[in-house]
């Protein structure tokens, strides 16, 4: 069944091209303009350095589930995980070694000839969440994936937070412990380097899903001490956490994260924050990818027209299309360095 929205933000029968690329599997999806996921496929992400190998891979698994949903698409959208490049569609994903300045638009553009639009993944679990999910009618909210690696999206005043390079919201790399582990960017003590999967998997030597009640808690502690801090540092009061260690670690992990929020979010604005689990499971970041492509069309896909502004990661020329791969003439979208 749709999610339900609260209004239609993309016009009836339009669907989109959807990928997720995270560090432990990509995910792709057709989605139509009221979030449902139509169809949906996913593989490990490859233990490779090659970059074409997992290019290959990426092109296989998005011809795979666009044949299974028989569906002519406008747009290809992706959420992928940070850092990269502002108006070159370039990705260089802390997780994924073998992506490293790849200019994954340009290529998508080239293989789908559709309109193809880009952001960080969890800034388009943001999108989706607005949209469809838990925090659909709030113009205020951080949403967060706890998974892989750890990430964020913020929306103020009813519009998604992009930054000078588009990748604002990047929570994994609040500094939580001071004298914590070394992080993959460098710092020490970050978010990421504490709570994520590949983190807890480092420090117990067992998969993060395997991790004991001591550690579920901590998890949570350490992800509510880094949003009462964003709380308190833009005026929120509600953020959507997703991912698979977050919605996995169930209960405990939300107890122990809403019992440090409170502790710690005291100012009279950010006192009462609550953390939800995100509304769309494991839909949310399929759904989010097409928010991505759908907001680079036009489509207010947060109530506000303005927020249908493209982010600097995405072709602001995209263009309506309904074009297939077999059919398509090639697409006008091009990067922008708009917003920066």
């Amino acid at each position: 069944m749709p999610y339900p929205g609260r209004f239609a933000a993309v016009p009836t029968g339009r669907r989109a091209l959807a990928l997720d690329v995270g560090g432990t599997k990509l995910a792709a999806g057709v989605v139509d303009g009221q979030g449902e996921v139509l169809a949906r496929h996913q593989v490990a992400t490859p233990r490779t350095t090659d970059p074409e190998a997992l290019f290959a891979t990426v092109s296989a698994l998005l011809d795979e589930v666009r044949r299974r949903a028989g569906a002519t698409v406008a747009a290809v959208g992706v959420g992928c995980g940070g850092p990269m490049s502002a108006g070159s569609g370039v990705v260089s994903p802390l997780n994924i070694p073998a992506w490293r300045d790849f200019p994954l638009v340009d290529r998508l553009r080239d293989r789908f000839d559709v309109p193809v639009a880009l952001d960080n993944d969890a800034k388009a679990l943001a999108l989706a969440e607005g949209w469809v999910g838990a925090a659909a009618g709030r113009r205020n909210f951080l949403a967060m994936v706890v998974s892989t690696g750890v990430g964020g999206g913020i929306v103020l005043d009813g519009r998604l937070l992009d930054g000078a390079d588009g990748n604002a919201g990047h929570i994994g790399h609040v500094i939580v412990e001071p004298d914590g582990r070394q992080c993959a960017c460098g710092a020490q003590g970050c978010l990421e380097a504490e709570a994520s999967g590949t983190a807890i998997a480092a420090t117990t030597g067992r998969p993060a899903a395997e991790a004991g009640a001591a550690v579920r808690a901590r998890t949570g502690r350490l992800v509510g001490r880094a949003v009462a801090s964003v709380c308190n540092l833009l005026d929120l009061r509600l953020a959507c956490v997703a991912g698979s260690v977050a919605l996995g670690y169930g209960e405990p992990f939300f107890v122990a994260a809403r019992a440090e929020l409170d502790a710690r979010a005291r100012l009279e604005f950010s006192r009462g924050a609550v953390i939800v689990p995100g509304g769309l499971g494991h839909d949310g970041p399929l759904v989010g990818a097409a928010a991505v492509a759908w907001r680079a069309l036009g489509h207010p896909i947060l109530g506000d027209p303005s927020s249908a502004t493209p982010s600097p990661a995405t072709p602001s020329s995209a263009t309506p299309s309904s074009a297939t791969p077999s059919s398509a003439s090639p697409s006008s979208a091009s990067p922008s360095s708009a917003g920066r």
